[in-house]
C-alpha cells in the first residue's frame, strides 16, 4: 500500500514538473513585445537622434516605426495611443495632413488625450494655424502635465521670434 502511494507521489512530482517547465515557455512569450511596444522603443530612439541633429537616421526609425503602428492598428483599431503615435510619426516625415488625420481619429476616441492635444498643437504650429494651437493648450490647460508646459513654450517662443 505504501509503494503504491509512493509511486502516485512520484507521478505526481513528474507531472507537475512538466507543467512548470510548460508553462515558462509560455511567460516567455509573454515577453515578446507587440508592434505598438517596438515602435514605441523607436520613436524614444529617433527622438534622441533628432536632438542631436542626426536627422536621417531618426526619419528612418520613424519610418520603421510607422509601418509597425500601421500593423498594430490593424490588429486591434481605435486605440487613441496607437493613433497618436501614427500621427506623430507621420507628421515626423513630413505628412501633415495625414498625421492631422491621425491625431483626429485618435480625440474622437479619448478627446481630452494629453499626446494628442500637445502634438496635433505641435502640427497646427509648423502649419501657421496657431487659434487652433491654442485651442489645444486650452485643452490641456487644467492636465498639470508636461504636454501643456511643453506646447506652452512652444506657442510662446514662436511669438518671441516674430518680433
Amino acid at each position: 500500500m505504501i509503494k503504491n502511494y509512493i509511486i502516485i507521489l512520484l507521478f505526481l512530482l513528474s507531472t507537475t514538473n512538466s507543467f512548470s517547465a510548460g508553462s515558462s515557455s509560455s511567460d516567455d512569450s509573454s515577453k515578446v513585445k507587440s508592434n505598438y511596444d517596438k515602435a514605441v522603443v523607436l520613436i524614444k530612439s529617433a527622438k534622441k537622434l533628432e536632438k542631436n541633429g542626426k536627422t536621417e537616421r531618426a526619419n528612418k526609425k520613424y519610418e520603421k516605426a510607422q509601418k509597425l503602428l500601421i500593423k498594430s492598428n490593424k490588429k486591434t483599431p481605435g486605440k487613441a495611443d496607437t493613433l497618436n503615435y501614427l500621427g506623430f510619426t507621420t507628421r515626423k516625415l513630413g505628412d501633415y495632413e495625414n498625421g492631422e488625420k491621425y491625431y483626429l481619429m485618435g480625440l474622437k476616441i479619448n478627446p481630452n488625450h494629453t499626446g494628442i492635444n500637445e502634438y496635433l498643437g505641435e502640427l497646427y504650429i509648423a502649419t501657421n494655424r496657431m487659434d487652433l494651437a491654442r485651442e489645444r493648450l486650452k485643452v490641456l490647460e487644467n492636465c498639470n502635465c508636461e504636454e501643456y508646459a511643453e506646447l506652452k513654450d512652444i506657442i510662446e517662443g514662436v511669438k518671441e521670434s516674430k518680433y
